[in-house]
């Protein structure tokens, strides 16, 4: 079988466990990426069923999550138009798996980014910052003991996502230090800050575009790029109104179906 039959086949898998609920405990071995590289076509190979993208994931951008799913370091996963949603939303809750909830910071790209951009470069291409919430969710029963090929191939744990407004000024607030809190059912349930994300927002950013760059990939104008929970993921369920807040630059509120 070709490297691209088998990734074809991995993500037919995928897809179908995705849209049916099931959850799946490994992929077959004749279809299962034997490396990262693998593991993105997969991802690719995904986007035939779920369709247009506008920007990626990183999952595993703290040492505690990765440490959690036993990988070494972040991994990147589409953004997928189909699960999106906005602010005051009710999500589906009858399909969700992991049930966590994430705030997180959203950079939207302004502009192409070069292959052979450096840092600096990258962070000028932003044109602007939205607030998030990502609804993570994996198709394998343990997705924690699955492995970084297999959860490139998952799309980096890919599930639903609700896009807040975007941030006036953004650009003269330093996020490192910038403090989030998440709330269910109007009580606190986590507390975090953009210095969980790599260190602060941007280095994820940055290093979503050079990772994506292993495949021959790049970030370009009008994508968005989430980048990774600020706090504990925070358990959710059916009913369960949600509110991340990100003090004076707004909140990120919606409920789950009941």
């Amino acid at each position: 079988m070709s490297d691209e039959s088998r990734a074809g086949a991995a993500a037919d898998l995928l897809w179908t466990a995705w849209t049916s609920g099931e959850r799946i405990g490994a992929l077959p071995d004749d279809v299962r990426p034997r490396d990262d590289a693998e593991g993105f076509a997969t991802q690719l190979a995904i986007g035939g069923h779920a369709g247009r993208t506008y920007g990626w994931k990183i999952a595993a951008t703290t040492t505690a999550g990765q440490a959690h799913i036993g990988v070494t370091g972040p991994l990147p996963g589409p953004l997928f138009e189909r699960f999106r949603h906005d602010p005051g939303d009710v999500l589906p809750s009858d399909d969700m798996h992991m049930r966590v909830v994430e705030a997180e910071f959203a950079y939207l790209v302004g502009a192409d980014v070069a292959p052979d951009a450096a840092p600096d470069e990258i962070v000028a291409a932003v044109d602007g910052l939205h607030l998030a919430v990502e609804v993570p969710d994996s198709r394998f029963a343990r997705y924690e003991t699955a492995g970084g090929p297999q959860l490139l191939a998952d799309c980096a744990c890919a599930g639903r996502f609700v896009l807040g407004p975007q941030v006036s000024g953004w650009a003269e607030h330093d996020l490192s230090t910038w403090g989030t809190e998440v709330w269910i059912n109007g009580e606190r349930a986590a507390t975090g800050s953009g210095g969980n994300v790599l260190g602060d927002p941007r280095n994820a950013l940055v290093w979503v575009a050079e990772d994506l760059r292993r495949y021959g990939r790049g970030l370009r104008a009008g994508e968005l790029v989430t980048t990774g929970t600020t706090t504990a993921p925070v358990p959710v369920g059916p009913g369960d109104e949600v509110r991340a807040a990100f003090g004076e630059l707004g909140e990120v509120s919606f409920c789950f179906a009941g």
